[in-house]
């Protein structure tokens, strides 16, 4: 049985990944440290708050979720903040709270995406032809802006060739679970904090997959090259001292965010990793009944701007 305490905890781990993402100064994304591309933290951290009820509301099937998620960031800040956030959230949320004592989060995810159907289709296109991201929503057979003839399951593998969000629908999020949680976790034990491990799961991302939000704008030639300075800032950072690789995250953000570069995908991607590490946790303390969380709360000792656990 669904309890109180278990929507709370999603709620609250909906919250952590996303104030966490504002915490960490990743390049070329907004954060406490660094505002840009017309936006500033606290729209990230008013939509974290504004969408964790929405994406953890007992009784909602995926759709509402998304649907739910998006009016509350525009009620809120009036923008689209936390589209591809929201996409990635609203299936990890539903798995936590409909996840079976046998089954592992990475499993209920599956079954989750599985049971979409064309209302949750018909509820997510509305959610983004209402936040208008750039470039996002026509696929060749399928488009948001038309009436609603697939499920949100088959809407995202006709887009996944060209969108990596939407790959994580037809791959049943399994790079987020078998590449970002484990980059995410493997820092966190490196660093011992959780704005360093952020970061560095950031860079995984953005190296190993060129955003798809830079291709949509930019072109995939612009995605490509910045995947291949991430991944020198990425080797660089691995071997540095923590000042050294402050200043080299603090000139690439400079850098990117001159030529208008925002690299929102690895972002969003980054917070999904987050999310399912936590969310892990709350499932495996739900039905072991264990204290720990598989991803420890404490305050980070690097680029720390704010407490995220108050």
């Amino acid at each position: 049985m669904l309890t109180g305490s278990m929507t709370r905890a999603v709620a609250d781990a909906v919250r952590w990944a996303c104030r966490l993402d504002v915490a960490a100064a990743k390049p070329g994304n907004v954060s406490i440290a660094s505002p840009g591309h017309g936006m500033c933290a606290e729209d990230f951290l008013a939509s974290a708050e504004a969408i964790a009820a929405p994406l953890a509301e007992p009784g909602y099937k995926v759709g509402e979720r998304i649907a739910a998620a998006v009016d509350a960031t525009w009620n809120r800040v009036g923008k689209n903040t936390n589209l591809g956030i929201v996409l990635l959230a609203a299936p990890l949320a539903q798995a936590a709270l409909a996840a079976r004592p046998e089954e592992t989060l990475e499993r209920a995810t599956a079954r989750v995406l599985a049971e979409l159907d064309r209302d949750d289709a018909t509820q997510a296109f509305r959610a983004i032809v209402q936040a208008n991201p750039a470039g996002l929503g026509k696929a060749e057979r399928l488009d948001v802006h038309a009436p609603v003839q697939a499920s949100l399951q088959e809407a995202m593998q006709a887009a996944a060739h060209r969108d990596t969000i939407a790959l994580q629908y037809a791959k049943g999020f399994s790079d987020v679970f078998q590449f970002g949680v484990p980059r995410f976790l493997a820092a966190l034990a490196r660093h011992g904090s959780e704005e360093r491990a952020t970061v560095s799961c950031f860079l995984a991302w953005l190296t190993r997959f060129p955003d798809t939000h830079i291709a949509r704008k930019q072109g995939i030639d612009v995605a490509r090259q910045v995947s291949a300075e991430a991944a020198r800032l990425e080797a660089a950072c691995s071997t540095g001292e923590d000042v050294a690789a402050e200043t080299l995250l603090q000139s690439w953000d400079v850098s990117l965010k001159s030529r208008g570069i925002n690299p929102g995908t690895s972002a969003d991607l980054t917070v999904a990793s987050l999310l399912a590490a936590r969310l892990q946790g709350v499932c495996t303390e739900q039905f072991s009944e264990r204290d720990a969380l598989v991803v420890p709360v404490r305050k980070g000792t690097w680029r720390h701007g704010m407490s995220l656990h108050e």
